[in-house]
C-alpha cells in the first residue's frame, strides 16, 4: 500500500487504511455519507487531520458556473473523494482529476466503498492539461 514512488505515500497509506477498516467493519451496500461519516471518525482515531466537504466555485471564462463540493481534503495536502458504487469507471477518474485541479492539488484518493472488497485509486493531476478553471 506504502509505494515510495508515489509522491505522500506515507499519507495517502494511512488514509487507505482508515477506509479498509471503515470496509472491514461495516462492508458494501450503504450510501455514499455513511462512509463519508465512518471515515471522518477513523480518521479521527488515526489522528489525521482533514476537514469535510469543501465547496469551490466553478469559472469560465471568469465567470462564475456553478460550485463542486469535495468530500475530504486531508492534511490540507490530499483531495479525497468517496464512492459508494457497483464499479468505479472513467467518469469517476474525471471528476477526481477536475478536483485536483480545481483546488490546486497535486495528489488524490478516490475510494469506492460499494464493492465486496474496497476500491482505491491514487490520482495524480495531469502535467499537460493546460486550462486554467
Amino acid at each position: 500500500m506504502i509505494n515510495q514512488d508515489y509522491p505522500l505515500s506515507d499519507l495517502t497509506g494511512k488514509v487507505i487504511g482508515c477506509a479498509m477498516e471503515v470496509h472491514r467493519i461495516i462492508g458494501n451496500g450503504f450510501q455514499e455519507v455513511i462512509y463519508q461519516r465512518a471515515l471522518a471518525i477513523e480518521m479521527a482515531q488515526n489522528n489525521i487531520s482533514f476537514s469535510r466537504e469543501h465547496e469551490m466555485d466553478i469559472f469560465y471564462k471568469g465567470q462564475k458556473i456553478g460550485l463542486r463540493r469535495v468530500d475530504f481534503f486531508v492534511e490540507g495536502k490530499i483531495m479525497l473523494e468517496l464512492k459508494a458504487v457497483v464499479q468505479l469507471d472513467d467518469m469517476h477518474l474525471a471528476q477526481a482529476i477536475n478536483y485536483l485541479e480545481i483546488y490546486r492539488l497535486d495528489i488524490g484518493l478516490l475510494i469506492n466503498f460499494g464493492k465486496r472488497s474496497l476500491q482505491f485509486k491514487r490520482v495524480m493531476k495531469p502535467k499537460s492539461k493546460n486550462h486554467s478553471i
